[in-house]
């Protein structure tokens, strides 16, 4: 089942929560409707509480990344010169996925952070952005687009903190943060 004639690019940015519980909640609503769904999280680890229930949701296919992830600012610099190499591997691994023809809709979760963070070249992104399968949907998070992503956005989503209890020392919270 593909979507429509033209698949559109999404994008979930700002300094609120819910970003990548947008971009998720697209994908069970695709899912849902039969599209076939592909998910990569960069920046987590493989035990989100996401990841629980959308693995075993049919038409989702969630490919694996790092056991354990930090931060990038409480990484060392020989750890921010492996995540590069593993992210472009990643980024690599699942945009050929997406071009096989077998998935309707591709999200990159926090693919937008892991390019601030320096960790994930933009250009290799923007080049699959401007030719990716004319009908696969793409869903993008992270805080901070530059101009050349959000020119290549169709929707453009900004999600603005007004209050947040991490702010006041509330550290993250499992089945609400993570």
């Amino acid at each position: 089942m593909a979507i429509g004639t033209t698949g559109l690019v999404h994008i979930y940015c700002g300094d609120g929560k819910g970003k990548t519980t947008a971009g998720m909640g697209l994908c069970v609503r695709a899912a849902g409707y039969g599209y076939r769904v592909l998910i990569y999280q960069f920046m987590k680890n493989n035990r989100t509480s996401e990841r629980r229930i959308l693995e075993n949701v049919d038409n989702i296919t969630i490919v694996d990344g790092l056991e354990e992830e930090k931060f990038s600012f409480q990484m060392t610099q020989q750890e921010k010169r492996e995540r590069k190499e593993f992210y472009a591997q990643q980024l690599q691994r699942v945009t050929d996925l997406a071009r096989e023809g077998r998935y309707d809709v591709l999200f990159l979760d926090e693919v937008i952070y892991t390019i601030r963070a320096g960790l994930l070249d933009e250009d290799r992104l923007l080049a699959f952005l401007d030719t990716k399968p004319d009908k696969l949907e793409v869903i993008l998070t992270g805080q901070g687009p530059d101009e050349a992503l959000l020119r290549r956005a169709d929707y453009v989503s900004e999600i603005c903190m007004r209050r947040h209890p991490f702010t006041e020392g509330q550290p993250a919270r499992d089945g609400i943060e993570r």
